[in-house]
């Protein structure tokens, strides 16, 4: 007797393998009627079992509709519906208040970015051939550097033609947005500047930190934007590789497992978090960024050949399967937890748009043109630099996300922290210098 033709069960598996992001349809409805039930009855617990629920819900939800996007689709919209829908209806309190408080609370306790982070860091690090490794980190620092200069002087001359100071429109727009972040960039540079010019640090804080997010915005679009260019021309893009690479493995190497068990990638996710918690305290013991640290330890280990074949394949693993399952969900923590509306439309005014636009294109534009000239994909360079004027690690997240370009994270580390922490030691020293 024929089945086929029947609603149970095919009809229903057909309904059931239907997916919202990683969550079945009927699961997210059931979902749905859960956080409701639990908003009703009292507090929304913040413990881990609840906060996959609410994340994977709410980032999956809004990477959908910016997925369904037209036009918008092809240049970033899950990435920025994911980080700046939350963002808005938190703003204008259409999220119950006990859900709030659970994201928040889990995102800044559980320290859940930098679980993500790491696994993707180490991940595509030991995945990575030792050549391009090598050649990429060598590289990478030139047009990094050039787009710094470049992009400064472009937003300082427009920042002047928009009305500003040449002081104001640089210390307090261009380098906030090279600055690396919040925690790492606007809030030091907040506090070298209320040292130096005796002023209060508050004040200063609120005052550069639209810089900060407004340019992080606009490098998540026009990273999008070069994305949509790599698919329509190929040859400009490593789709996350900087540079070429044969296809022959180097001696010495063996191929990486495509199936990797279970348990070897359970080894790689542990990997992952010792090189954290081990950049941990060295930040502790002697100032220097934990995930700087880890980064280079992955290096390390991998140039060294540390780890072995199959270890490399499960960390590869798990880089896929953060990459694919975990970013839509960690963004919509931060757009909760961490992106104040008002902060980013703060800076909705044609003056200071014009500046930061200007700054991160030229920061883009010339990384680009610097790859053209020293044999590197162009469009995958102009992406790690937008890095370089993201909002620390979530932009970077955001970022990559928008330019399905994860396996760059480790050279967006690059760009964020060292070049935030160069970008703020010499924005200090040049202040104090004039003051």
């Amino acid at each position: 007797m024929k089945s086929s033709g029947k609603f149970w069960p095919q009809g229903w598996w057909r309904i059931v393998d239907a997916q919202i992001g990683a969550v079945p349809v009927p699961i997210f409805v059931m979902l749905l009627g859960l956080i409701a039930a639990f908003v009703a009855t009292g507090p929304v617990p913040s413990d881990i079992l609840m906060a996959v629920v609410l994340l994977s819900v709410g980032g999956f939800a809004c990477a959908e509709l910016g997925k369904r996007l037209p036009v918008l689709r092809q240049i970033g919209a899950a990435a920025i519906c994911a980080t700046f829908v939350p963002s808005f209806l938190v703003a204008r309190h259409w999220l119950p208040a006990p859900v709030i408080a659970a994201v928040t609370d889990f995102t800044k306790s559980s320290n859940f970015l930098y679980l993500f982070i790491s696994s993707i860091i180490v991940g595509s690090i030991l995945g990575m051939d030792r050549r391009v490794l090598v050649l990429g980190f060598i590289k990478i620092f030139l047009p990094l550097a050039v787009g710094s200069v470049v992009a400064a002087g472009m937003g300082t001359l427009v920042g002047m033609a928009m009305g500003f100071s040449a002081h104001d429109a640089f210390f307090f727009i261009i380098v906030p947005i090279m600055a690396g972040g919040v925690g790492e960039g606007a809030i030091p540079l907040s506090i070298g500047y209320s040292s130096i010019l005796h002023q209060s640090q508050g004040d200063l804080f609120a005052q550069i930190l639209p810089s900060v997010m407004l340019g992080s915005l606009i490098a998540i679009i026009l990273s999008g934007c070069l994305n949509f260019l790599g698919k329509r021309l190929p040859h400009l893009t490593g789709e996350g590789r900087l540079q070429s690479q044969g296809d022959e493995i180097e001696p010495g190497e063996a191929p990486l497992a495509k199936d990797p068990d279970v348990m070897t990638i359970a080894a790689a996710g542990v990997t992952a978090v010792t090189l954290y918690l081990a950049g941990v305290l060295a930040q502790r013991l002697v100032g220097f960024p934990a995930p700087v640290t880890m980064l280079f330890l992955a290096v390390i280990l991998k140039l060294s050949r540390a780890v072995s074949p199959r270890l490399q394949s499960g960390a590869h693993a798990l880089f896929r399967f953060f990459s694919a399952a975990v970013t839509y969900p960690l963004l919509f923590a931060i757009g909760v937890a961490m992106t104040p509306w008002d902060k980013l439309t703060a800076s909705f005014t044609v003056p200071v748009l014009v500046t930061i636009f200007v700054t991160v294109a030229s920061l883009m534009g010339s990384g680009y043109l610097v790859a053209r000239l020293i044999g590197m994909y162009p469009i995958d360079v102009a992406i790690v630099n937008s890095c370089h004027s993201g909002q620390g690690g979530t932009g970077d997240v955001a970022i990559l996300t928008a330019a399905n370009r994860m396996q760059l994270m480790p050279f967006a580390q690059i760009a964020t922290r060292i070049g935030g922490a160069i970008t703020v030691t010499i924005a200090l020293s040049f202040l104090a210098w004039m003051s």
